[in-house]
């Protein structure tokens, strides 16, 4: 079973963003217009996904959203992309990630987990452990589209494309 209860086999329903890792997670990378690929993966998801749609998300206040209380609920943030060397590699334990651009585009690192040493240990007030920022791949996520990593998959989101630019994204934690 995959980290949310479900068979990561069901996978070759979804679109070309399933993405397999050895240890059995996924990421996952599309386009907002392809979402009800993804509601298989439960209510939350669906929730998540519903919620883009039927609201202004560029003119969503910046901060914490409540959608479903702590089960689910958006983080809006504008900031400026960065270097690699000055983000942060991330993974969680109690939450999935649904990265959505609104506006702008970055890359993001994604790497495997396999055991690596966290340099900053898991803290569950912030459910999250940070990681020497090191990537296998770069993921580009322009306005429009989403991620999803599952608590396993390493990500280090906020790396600039081709020069520093401001963008605006929301962050669903999604309970799994």
């Amino acid at each position: 079973m995959g980290p949310t209860g479900r068979n990561p086999k069901s996978c070759d329903r979804l679109t070309i963003g399933c993405t397999f890792t050895p240890n059995g997670t996924l990421m996952i990378l599309d386009d907002i217009k392809n979402s009800t690929n993804y509601v298989s993966l439960g209510q939350r998801f669906q929730k998540a996904f519903d919620f883009i749609k039927k609201t202004d998300m560029p003119g969503l206040g910046h901060g914490k959203h409540a959608i479903d209380g702590e089960d689910l609920f958006v983080i809006v943030m504008e900031y400026d992309t960065k270097e690699p060397a000055d983000c942060i590699m991330e993974n969680h334990k109690k939450y999935a990630d649904i990265q959505y651009m609104i506006r702008g585009e970055e890359f993001m690192g994604v790497k495997i987990y396999s055991g690596q040493t966290a340099t900053t240990p898991y803290d569950e007030t912030k459910d999250a452990a940070f990681y020497t920022p090191e990537f296998d791949s770069l993921v580009k996520v322009k306005e429009g589209q989403f991620t999803i990593f599952f608590p396993h998959d390493l990500h280090m989101p906020c790396i600039k494309t081709n020069k520093s630019e401001k963008v605006l994204k929301a962050v669903f934690k999604v309970r799994v």
